[in-house]
């Protein structure tokens, strides 16, 4: 998207994130019902990988079946704002 590389299931220090782009140091986390049970965990985790840098877009995964093209506009917009703010950062 928009020319940045995106991985699946991507190991950062002792988590793994969903989606990661490495460029703009941007994870993409899919919240479903299983996450239900961990949001403490899960709001943890994702505070220490800000401490890092590493910067958050979450969705709801009924969002991505029923409204994948808003979930991938949304990817975008927030893209199209950071990228040309900050550039390429990327890193780890």
């Amino acid at each position: 998207m928009r020319g940045i590389d995106f991985t699946k299931q991507r190991p950062i220090l002792n988590y793994i994130v969903d989606f990661y782009a490495k460029d703009i140091i941007l994870a993409i986390e899919i919240d479903g019902s299983s996450h239900n049970e961990k949001l403490e965990a899960d709001f943890i985790r994702q505070q220490e990988l800000e401490n890092i840098g590493v910067r958050f877009l979450r969705f709801l995964d009924a969002d991505v079946k029923n409204n994948l093209n808003g979930v991938v506009i949304a990817i975008g917009l927030w893209i199209d704002e950071h990228v040309a703010k900050e550039g390429f950062p990327g890193r780890f």
